[in-house]
Order: C-alpha cells, then structure tokens, then sequence
C-alpha cells in the first residue's frame, strides 16, 4: 500500500522525523516497508517564475526569448516552448540546479540531470523552463499539465516562491507490505494510527460533522438485504442537485501519490474515502435505480450481467448482486453495472457503503475473473462498524467541496450488530511468552496508544472492531512486543526437552546406524511406500501369507502405487536392479523406510508404521561381508557381542540355506542372508544379492549410548589356544555364547584363527580353533584360575559334542 507522507502528517502533526528514520521505525514495529520514494529527488534551485516578457529568437524559428522574473532578479531564458504566454507562472530551475529528467531520459537517473548556462543560437540562456515531466512525476498527478509543453501554474503563487513546494512534490511515497490479517491498515487512517504509536504521538482523525437537509432519506430509497450472511451491513444516503467539477488540488495531489487518476469530485471523494478509511464506496445515480428500491440477493444460476467496464460477465447462485426493483445494477463488492453508471448528466445521487463476506468476495471474484480495488479490500473481511462512518466522511466531503446537497438520515440495514470482544490483560504470561519483564502500566500504555481500552475493574482489554486480528493472548503479545522494541527483547533460552541441545532418542540412534553404513561404503536412498500388489509374486511369497494383507489406497494413481508395503526389499531391490541394469559392477545401498502393518482389514484404525533400515548389496562381499557391516552397526549402538544369529527357512524371497534372524538378548531385531536366486531374476538380476532388514524400534529399545571408560591394562593376560573337533551342523555363534556364559569377568576377548575340514578329520566334523584371552584388572592371574575356567568352558560344549582336538 502507498502511503504519501503528507497525507499521514495530516493525522499525526507532531510528527518530525526524516523519511529514513519513519521508515526504519515502522518497520521495527511491524510494519514491513517495501521501498520508498522521494518525489523531490534531484530537484535543486527550482522556483516560480514570471514571465515579463517574449521575442522570438533571431537565429532559429522555433525559439522564444523570455525575460522572467524569479524573485531576486530577472533573468534570460530561451526555450522552444509553444504554450507560454506573457505574465504566465512557470516552473524555473536556475543555472546550477538539478531536474529529475525529460524526455530525453538522464545519463544518470539517481543524479538526475544539472543545468548549466549556456547559449542557444547565440543568445546566452541562464535556466530553464520545466514541464512536468523534467519535474520527475507526470500528467496522471497533474491532468491540468499540457500533453507538450511547460507546467503554468493555475493558483495564487508569486515569484521566488518554492515551485517544488507550490506542486505539492515536497512529499514522500511509502510502499507498506500489509499482511490479510491487518485490515485496519489498507487504509491512510490505519497507517496513521501505526505511526502515531510508534513515534508516541497523538493521532487526530479527520473530524466528521454532521450533514444532512431536513428531508428524509427514507422518501427516496427503500433497501432490503435478503441474504445477511454475505452483506451484514448495508448503508446508504441520497444526495440531489448534483454539481460536477474537478477535486479540489490537494484532493487530486493526494490521489495521485496513491496511483489514483483524479476524474472528478464524486469520483474523487469515494476513491478518497476508500484510501482514507479502507472503505470500497458506490454510487449510483438514482434515476437509474427502478422502484426507488435497492435489494441485495444472490444471482441465479445462468445470469449473465454486464459491468461497467462492458464485459458481459456470467453469474451462479453464489455471486451476490445489488439489484434494484426490476433488474441487477451492481455485483455486489466488486464492480458496478453499466445500466446504473453515474454520467455527466446525473442530477441525484445514491452512495452506498457496505460490508460483504470477504471468502464470498474472493471466491466470486475469481470465478467472474474480475478483480478490482474493491474487491480486494472486502475479500480481506472488512470491519462492518466502519461502514457508516465512511458514509459520514463521503456527505461531508460532499458538502464541504460544493458537490451536491445531501439528504438527512441514512440508511442502515444491520440486523445483528458485531459485538466487542473483550481479552484478560495477563501480564506474567505476556512476560513469560517474550523473555521480558515489562510493568502492567507500560503493556496498559501500549494499548492505549492503537485505541486498545483497559477496563481496571474486570481487569480486561476491550478490543475496538477494526482490530479484527486481536483474538487471544499470543495476539496481545505481539502487540507488547512490536511496541516495546523487538530489538530490546533480551536473549533467552527456549523452553522445552529442546533446550538441553539434542536429539531425541529415536532420531541418534538413526543417525548413528546410518553414519556406520556409510562407513561401511553403502549410499542411503529413498524409496515409495505405495507400491503393487505383483510385489509379492516377485518376492515370492505365497497366497495367504501374512505380507499380503496390505492397505489398499482408495485414490491410487495406477495399479503400480496401488497398496502400501508391508515389506521393504522391492524398493532396495528396485534400485540395485536399476544399477545392474547400468553396469554397475560393486553397489551398496540403504534406505531408511516405513513399512504399514494393518491392525485389521478393512481398516478401523490407523496401521502400525514401522521404521526399517535396509541394507543391500552385490558385487564384491559375501554374506559374512553383510554380517560384518551389521555387527558395526550393532556395536556403534553399545550392541556389541548382544547379537544371536538362529539359521531359518521363514523368508521365501531368500536363498533357504543362506538366511537367519538376528535376535538382541532374545528378541527379533533383523534378518539377514542371500536373496533367493529365482528373486534376484525376477528383478532382472543375476548373481548373488544379499540383504539385510532391521526392525529400528526394537534396535531403539535396546540400543544404549551409555559408555564406561576402561583404563590400559595394568597388568599381563594370559592365553589359551582350543583346538576342537566340532560336528558341521554346529556354528560358531552357539560356541561363542558358551566361551561368553562361562568366560566370566576374567574373560576379556576371543579370537577365531582356524577352520578346517580335510582328510585328517572324520567326515561330517569341522576343526575349529579359537585363541581365548584372560585378564583381571586388579592383579595378575594364577594358572590355577585360568585352568578353572576353562574347564567350566570344555565341560559345557561337551554338551554339544565337542572335544578337543588331539
């Protein structure tokens, strides 16, 4: 929104400041400035002068000699000007002034251009006559200008006056970024009130008086609003023995500043209105208006209604129309119809001034595909109270410009009043909301400045209408703090879990398994979670199984994204089939996912979202390659040496001698193996691909970040090499769990140095050799102890078959 400086010292005259320091504070207090322009840029030593007299030139055909008296002297000017006259004021800018430009443009707009004596054909010229063009602002500010030629000044000025200042070009134009939510500010009243707070100054809206003759308005108009839900107050007042003429200058000067053609004075004065209370105003010419009668209703389906601007516009049954007693003369809000356009021939006058449904307005507007200044204020949800006082302010006009005679009493269709809203002034939460320590009578002063009233006994705020985004304690807050300063607000640590500085529990455990798969060389990826149901089929998994119970989505954009997954490889596989596809030779991918498991079908509650991590692989690496990236993962998370690997046969999309759970102090954590081989090449893959899927809420349960430092080792160990003939069947891992179950305290680490099977062993047995490390923190060990253990240790894998090796 365009605000002339002028025009806001109109309200607020106390007000002394430089454009830079206005603009700098009202934006500190909420009010964004977009830019702003000096109207008086590069204009230096300009001022009225006299033209005494006119000779052409002797030497060119187009020029004119003129001696013109600037004050303090008389001096010499040729020009080629054809509309000056002898005793004509003009604007004279004197040798070593600036003008803003001509139509000759400047070789330095931000400089503007510098006029120098000179001599034109010979005859020496000490300045120069300006059109309003070389004044920088143009003939929409100034319609009495000449299309060609120099700016003749039509009021009373005399020589040496400022002629920057006579023009009314001493001014300033702000460009403000509203929000929707601040009505009150598309309006010149608004903004005024805004500064005047912010400079704590006293604001003096314009004084509305009483108008009116002795008549009745209600002799001329009737009006019925038949739909109040999109019109809650419709006002209207009659004016008759109209008189047409030009606004008066500073009337045209403020319009102007505001992008606003002036046209003429009833034109003017509803433009002026709407600019200055934020009002959208209409008149019609009452002889237009059939029946006297005014009836605000909806449209009907298939209407078709032609604006002033002469489109034919189509209408349905949610456009609301001002009509009169035979036919629609306006869509309501937006634009008038043409059948009811005001012309030079008017004699009697019906303003009008109402409130409209702003969602109704917006909506109606994009769908005729006409957008006006109206419409544009009244789809914000204008305040119904300012209706009428914008009524008051037009008829003063009205009377105080000559303009017509306005008829007593008004119009007022307002069957339910808007109520004021009143707020609990609640000092300590305001404090405890912004980090401050402001006084009650410091905040009750704030207030008092935007017309906010304090009511001390019921100890609440009184909201006045036009402050329709005040409505809870976070509102009010925000007032205390634009006024109190956002830049005298103290640094202050933010309340919550958040303020100790990390992340929640879930999202570091993520991160640290997804740092320890990037380690290992994988790269993360991201896959959909709708997926097909021929998923399964290419996973082989069987009819029935319980994988098949998917969501289906009831507005899929294919087949292809038809259901939700209930299981994570056909994305991993997706992608590593894609770089198959591409040749290439080594991939390691992992993904982060949810897989949704209903809780029935069809559902009657939200599914069980699950995060998965899934891990995939081919090229170089095997199984154990897999299984060795997984233990990282699981030691990062203080998982160490927690982890069970049970050999199953429970996922058909795996190789069936080549897959097992991984089970952490007993639960199922993730899955691991090879993908079964008629998998892979339903993926278009061959070769071995292995996979491994873990379940990270039950990683997050058992995960700990709990590390206990343990100092160098004091004192010596001592070893132990087992060499044991172990039946085939037998792994490892359940080997490792007796050397940790019956190791003890003592037992620092183990190591597996040796496999073998050949001849010297019996068929169907493996050796196995495995290096056992013993240590006591506080002393050195005995032989005795050791042995002890080892014992213990022997004696249990017998139970599996197991002996030494001889």
């Amino acid at each position: 929104m365009n605000t002339p400086i002028s025009w806001i010292r109109a309200y607020v005259p106390d007000l002394d400041c430089t454009i830079q320091e206005y603009v700098d504070k009202m934006t500190l207090s909420g009010s964004n400035v977009e830019c702003y322009e000096e109207l008086d840029k590069n204009l230096e030593k300009i001022v009225v002068g006299k033209i005494l007299s006119i000779e052409k030139h002797p030497d060119a055909d187009k020029l004119i000699i003129c001696q013109v008296d600037v004050g303090t002297e008389n001096v010499q000017i040729v020009t080629g000007a054809k509309n000056v006259s002898e005793g004509d004021l003009v604007p004279v800018v004197l040798a070593g002034g600036k003008v803003a430009g001509g139509h000759d443009g400047s070789p330095n707009p931000e400089e503007g251009i510098k006029i120098k004596k000179g001599k034109l054909r010979g005859v020496p010229s000490f300045g120069m006559m300006c059109s309003v063009e070389e004044l920088g602002t143009s003939r929409d500010m100034y319609p009495e200008a000449p299309e060609e030629g120099i700016y003749i000044f039509q009021k009373d000025v005399k020589p040496g006056d400022d002629a920057v200042e006579a023009m009314g070009l001493r001014d300033q134009v702000v460009e403000f970024e509203i929000t929707s939510n601040r009505v009150d500010c598309f309006s010149m009243i608004g903004m005024a009130r805004e500064a005047a707070a912010t400079f704590r100054k006293e604001f003096h809206p314009p004084v509305v008086t009483k108008t009116g003759n002795g008549e009745d308005v209600n002799d001329f108009i009737k009006v019925t609003v038949e739909d109040t839900d999109l019109c809650p107050r419709y006002t209207a007042r009659v004016v008759k023995n109209i008189k047409l003429a030009p606004s008066p200058e500073w009337m045209q000067r403020r319009l102007a500043a505001m992008g606003i053609r002036p046209i003429n004075n009833l034109v003017d004065i509803t433009n002026y209105v709407m600019e200055e209370y934020g009002q959208p105003m209409h008149a019609y010419d009452l002889d237009t208006i059939a029946g006297n009668e005014i009836i605000v209703r909806r449209a009907k389906d298939g209407d078709k209604f032609t604006t002033l601007d002469g489109e034919e516009r189509n209408l349905d049954s949610d456009v609301l129309m001002i009509c009169d007693g035979e036919k629609e003369v306006g869509l309501a809000g937006i634009m008038g119809g043409e059948n009811s356009m005001v012309t030079d021939d008017i004699k009697t006058l019906l303003f009008e001034a109402a409130c409209f449904n702003g969602t109704n307005i917006r909506l109606s507007s994009k769908r005729i595909g006409l957008r006006t200044d109206a419409s544009s204020k009244f789809e914000k949800g204008l305040d119904p109270e300012n209706a009428m006082a914008a009524m008051d302010r037009a008829c003063q006009l009205i009377e105080e410009l000559g303009a017509g005679e306005v008829i007593g009493g008004a119009v007022d269709v307002y069957p339910e009043p808007k109520q004021p809203v009143c707020l609990p002034l609640e000092v300590d939460k305001i404090n405890a909301l912004l980090g401050t320590n402001i006084s009650m009578e410091e905040m009750i002063e704030y207030f008092r400045r935007i017309d906010v009233e304090y009511d001390m006994n019921s100890n609440q705020l009184r909201i006045p209408s036009f402050r329709q985004d005040l409505n809870c304690m976070a509102d009010l807050a925000e007032e205390v703090a634009r006024f109190y300063g956002y830049d005298n607000i103290p640094v202050t640590l933010p309340r919550g879990e958040a303020t100790a500085g990390k992340k929640p529990f879930k999202i570091r455990v993520e991160d640290i398994a997804r740092e320890s798969a990037e380690q290992n060389g994988f790269s993360g990826g991201m896959c959909y979670s709708f997926e097909s149901p021929k998923v399964f089929d290419m996973l082989l998994i069987p009819e029935g199984a319980k994988e098949r119970e998917a969501i289906k989505i009831s507005n899929p954009l294919g087949e292809d994204f038809s259901i939700m997954r209930t299981v994570s490889l056909n994305g991993m596989m997706t992608s590593l089939a894609n770089n198959y596809s591409h040749r290439n030779q080594n991939v390691r991918l992992y993904e982060f996912g949810n897989i949704y498991i209903p809780k029935a079908l069809p559902l009657t509650e939200l599914p069980e979202e699950r995060m998965q991590l899934t891990l995939g692989m081919y090229g170089d690496g095997d199984f154990f390659t897999l299984k060795g990236v997984l233990e990282d993962i699981l030691k990062d998370l203080g998982l160490g040496g927690a982890s069970e690997y049970i050999p199953t046969r429970e996922h058909p999309f795996m190789h069936p001698g080549r897959q097992a759970d991984v089970l952490i102090r007993g639960q199922k954590a993730a899955y691991i193996g090879q993908m079964h081989p008629q998998a892979a090449e339903n993926y278009g893959m061959k070769g071995e691909v292995y996979v491994a899927v873990i379940d990270m809420p039950v990683l997050t349960e058992q995960a700990t970040f709990d590390r206990k430092y343990t100092g160098v080792a004091k004192f010596p160990a001592m070893k132990r090499d087992l060499s044991m003939v172990v039946k085939k069947e037998i792994f490892v891992g359940q080997i490792e769990k007796i050397f940790r179950d019956k190791g003890g305290k003592l037992l620092e680490g183990f190591e597996l140095f040796d496999v073998y099977e050949g001849d010297q062993i019996e068929k169907g047995y493996k050796s196995v050799a495995y290096s056992l490390t013993f240590r006591a923190q506080d002393r050195t060990l005995e032989e005795a102890e050791v042995n002890k253990i080892v014992d213990k240790i022997l004696e249990e894998l017998k139970t599996l078959g197991i002996e030494l090796r001889a």
